[in-house]
This record gives structure tokens, C-alpha cells and sequence, in this order.
């Protein structure tokens, strides 16, 4: 998703704030608003010229605000270069920015046109230049932008999108209505969460930032909300000491898997050893002790009986339950008798579903639900979820505590502290079953070696993504199965490691 053009950067500023300090950051360095605006065109020039060379008709729609002023820089340096320029705008009651009137008056003194939004589209127009909407969207684009939108998704002309693509909203990535797809979008000064989470990701295309040479002032700033991608492995999983043994890297007890789940358990099992635990016992129905064993000897298998989970409990340095727990007397009793675990635990799949129905609240427990879960321990809808993912992961930890892990394309980890962090990883080839059971061991063998709760719920979304990643850069995304991942998993989680055979 992300562009290998242009640095990306982690932190991540929520839209509203952005807005509101774009003005500071400009005079910290004696810049006018114009000149911001400049920039900004410039640099989204040079971002469609250099992804697209050989293009020679450009349509740029641009619309009744500072994003349309960027359209117009845009449109003034693309003429200069012997591009033909086809430019729509958007009429409005209201004024234009004073910025964006500058910007207006500049195409204008350099003989561009302004055509009206129902003109008919050229017919050579090879690429399209959003700058519609920006990042002041609040509901579903209208007519007559909705149906530019529509128009410009329809043509065969690839977009590029400023800032973000028109129709999605900058602080949730939802798309509330028609919404561009873009293949790249330049966006400007910081990155804002809708870029990366909610819709992002099937219409952003590849990303591109720039920040328009206020770096020095960004790093000045403290934001509550950061990207974490693979880069970061290494900072939480550093080489071994030599002297190391298995008891340094965590005794993890991975509880379920009831009648026909076998596979689930064994899976978060698996997982739990693949990321590095140092030991893994795996307590479930006496039905799964044989087929878990021999299709992975490494696991400690046991029955789960109150006796085994209480000389387990005892053990253990972490708690993985939920995967195939199911809903039965069999899974409550083991959650009612692992609920008061004082060490980390992890709490997935039926775990959540059953504390959706017994809510409690405690801060040494990792939930990690789906979209579907939320909405059950929130008492909502899916869609209410998926409108506003940020918030949905807020609202959870007001209510249960602890790490929230609401995974997705774009997986937000949120904890009590206020910490919000967007997992930049992972492809849709994780649409499949048995993908949340190896995230839900992986972070549990993270918590044993001694990462915090949230960091362990970083690293491990992180890892679980940056595995499925590399296996997608071989065999492609369709087919790919949750223990396919095992294989590339061992390498994702040793980033020490060179690796000369993976680019």
C-alpha cells in the first residue's frame, strides 16, 4: 500500500487537529498559506509525472476548496510541461479560500480554462487528477460531485488522488457514498488515519507523503495515534542472548478447541511456538490430545479438566483462551475458572463472545475481536463498528480495559493509556480461516518473552501481516491458509536475520 517513492512516516495526526495547526506549521517557517498551497501542488505533480511519464492529456477535477486550489497549482505546472490540461470546477455561492483564489487566479493568468462540472469528458484523457474533496468530507458526496466521482471510477484513466481520495473520510476511512479510486494518492504536511484503516485500502492505491518541509515542525509535536509496519520488528524483538533457555521466553497455555475445533487450538498453538515461546501446553477435549500430537509433537497437550487448568494456571507465565473454545458449559466453565488469571492473558474468538454476554472489566487482558465481535460486546451493529474503527476501539477499552486488538484491514490497537496505534501490514489473502488463532498464539508467545501487553498486540499484528506479506510476494494472495503463514512467520519474528533470498 504504502509507496517505495517516498518515505511514510509513523506518526499519524488525527484530520481535525491537522487542520487546525496547518496555519501554526506554516508560520513557524514564515510561509503563507499560498505557499503551502504551492508546495503541495508541486509535490503532487511530481508524484503523477513520475508515476505516470508518458501521459499527455490530463483531466483535473477540482472542487470549491483548498484541495481544488491544489488542483489548480497542479494544473498551472503540468501546462508548463507541455501536457494538455482539461480542468472542471465545481461553482459554488460561497467564495474560495483566499489561498485557493490565488491559486485560481494563477491558472488563469497563465491561460488556463475553467470548464463547468456537466462538460463532456475529452475522449484522449489518459489521467485523472482528484482534487475534489480533501479532508473536510462530513457526509456522502452530492451531485454534482458524486457523479464526477462515478464518472471518473468508470473511466479507464488511472487517478491520482491529493491529500486523499474524494469520498473518503480523513479521520475514519469510511466512505460514506461514491468514493474515488485512486492508484496513488499524495497526501500532505502528516498522515491521517483514514489513509490507512476503514476503506483505505481498497481505494487509496499507493501511498505517497510529503511534508512539505515542515519535518522539523512535526517533530516537534507529540501525536497519540502511530503506523506500525514491519520496520519496527527489530526494536521489539532483538537478537538472543547466547545463554538463553527455554524458560526465558515464556510458558504460554493455550486453552480450547472443543468437539470438531481441533484445528483452532492447535493453530494458536503452533503459533505461539513459531513466534518464539519458549514453552507451549495446550489444554483441550480429550478427542484433540492424539491429532494435535502428532501433527505437532513441540506442543504439551493435556485434557482440560479443572484439575489440569489449575495446575496450568499455576505454570504459566501467560493465557491464550477462546480459539474453539465454543459456547458450552464445557468453554464457560474454563473461562469462569481463567477469568482471575493475575499474569497476561489473551482473550479471543468464543472467549469474546461469552464476555459479551458476562461483561467485566480488568488491565491484564489482550481481546482481540473481529469486526462481528465488537459489535457483540458493544451492543451495536457492524456497520456502526466499521463507521468509525478508532472510536469502536476506544469504546472497548472504556468498557472491558486492558488491549483492544479490532482487526481488520488497517487493525487498530488501542489500550487504557490513550495509545492508538494502525497496523500498516498484512493483504486480503488473510481473508481466511484460522488466521485470528495464529494471531491470538503469536501475541501470546510475544507477551512471554516480555513485551507489554500493547506492545505484544503491535508486534504481533505486525508480524502476523508482515508473514502473510511475504508469503503473498511468492505465491499471491488467493488460497493462502493460516498455516501457510508458519513458514514465513520463523523468519518475520528473527529480523536480525539477513535474508538474501527476500527482496
Amino acid at each position: 500500500m504504502t509507496s517505495n517513492l517516498v518515505s511514510i512516516p509513523h506518526s499519524i495526526w488525527a484530520a481535525d487537529e491537522l487542520r487546525r495547526a496547518e496555519k501554526a506549521a506554516a508560520d513557524s517557517l514564515g510561509l503563507t498559506l499560498f505557499e503551502l498551497m504551492q508546495r503541495a501542488g508541486a509535490a503532487a505533480f511530481s508524484v503523477a509525472r513520475r508515476t505516470y511519464p508518458t501521459t499527455q492529456h490530463w483531466l483535473i477535477l477540482c472542487g470549491h476548496g483548498n484541495n481544488g486550489g491544489d488542483g489548480y497549482v497542479v494544473a498551472r505546472l503540468a501546462v508548463a510541461q507541455g501536457i494538455r490540461v482539461t480542468l472542471l470546477a465545481l461553482e459554488s455561492e460561497k467564495p474560495l479560500p483566499d489561498e485557493a483564489s490565488e491559486a485560481r487566479d494563477a491558472w488563469l493568468n497563465a491561460g488556463g480554462i475553467i470548464h463547468s462540472a456537466d462538460i463532456a469528458w475529452p475522449a484522449d484523457i489518459d489521467l485523472i487528477i482528484d482534487a475534489l474533496l480533501g479532508t473536510g468530507l462530513a457526509s456522502a458526496p452530492q451531485n454534482p460531485v458524486a457523479s464526477l466521482i462515478t464518472q471518473a471510477n468508470e473511466h479507464t484513466a488511472p487517478a491520482v488522488a491529493l491529500d486523499i481520495p474524494s469520498g473518503l473520510h480523513a479521520q475514519t476511512g469510511a466512505a460514506p457514498g461514491a468514493v474515488i479510486q485512486a492508484a496513488h494518492t499524495i497526501t500532505f504536511i502528516a498522515l491521517k488515519p483514514g489513509l490507512l484503516t476503514g476503506r483505505a485500502r481498497d481505494v487509496v492505491g499507493i501511498l505517497h507523503h510529503d511534508a512539505l518541509g515542515l519535518e522539523t515542525w512535526l517533530a516537534t509535536q507529540s501525536t497519540p495515534i502511530t503506523r506500525f509496519d514491519a520496520s519496527q520488528l527489530s526494536h521489539w524483538l532483538p537478537p538472543r542472548k547466547p545463554t538463553s533457555h527455554k524458560g526465558d521466553h515464556g510458558k504460554v497455555v493455550v486453552i480450547g478447541g472443543d468437539h470438531g475445533t481441533a484445528g483452532a487450538i492447535r493453530m494458536a498453538g503452533e503459533a505461539a511456538l513459531r513466534a518464539g515461546a519458549g514453552l507451549v501446553r495446550v489444554l483441550t477435549h480429550i478427542e484433540n490430545i492424539n491429532p494435535i500430537i502428532t501433527a505437532r509433537p513441540e506442543l504439551m497437550v493435556h485434557e482440560l479438566t479443572a484439575t489440569s487448568l489449575e495446575e496450568s494456571l499455576q505454570w504459566a507465565d501467560v493465557v491464550v483462551i477462546g480459539p474453539g473454545l465454543g459456547q458450552s458449559e464445557w468453554g464457560r466453565q474454563a473461562l469462569r475458572k481463567t477469568e482471575n488469571f493475575r499474569k497476561p492473558m489473551l482473550w479471543d474468538a468464543d472467549a469474546l463472545n461469552l464476555l459479551a454476554i458476562n461483561p467485566d472489566k480488568r488491565h491484564n487482558r489482550i481481546l482481540t475481536p473481529h469486526p462481528g465481535e465488537a459489535a457483540r460486546l458493544l451492543g451495536c451493529q457492524i456497520a456502526e463498528i466499521e463507521n468509525d474503527r478508532l472510536l469502536a476501539a476506544r469504546r472497548l477499552i472504556q468498557r472491558y480495559g486492558g488491549v483492544v486488538v479490532l482487526k481488520g484491514a488497517g487493525t487498530v490497537v488501542a489500550d487504557a493509556r490513550g495509545a492508538l496505534g494502525i497496523i500498516d501490514a498484512g493483504n486480503p489473502g488473510m481473508a481466511s480461516g484460522g488466521m485470528g488463532d495464529v494471531l491470538s498464539g503469536i501475541i501470546g508467545a510475544l507477551l512471554g518473552q516480555g513485551l507489554s501487553p500493547y506492545d505484544a498486540a503491535c508486534a504481533g499484528c505486525v508480524a502476523h501481516g508482515a508473514a502473510a506479506d511475504r508469503l503473498a510476494a511468492v505465491t499471491g494472495t488467493r488460497g493462502m491458509l493460516a498455516t501457510d503463514l508458519f513458514s514465513t512467520l520463523v523468519r518475520v519474528v528473527n529480523p536480525d536475520v539477513i535474508d538474501l533470498n527476500h527482496d
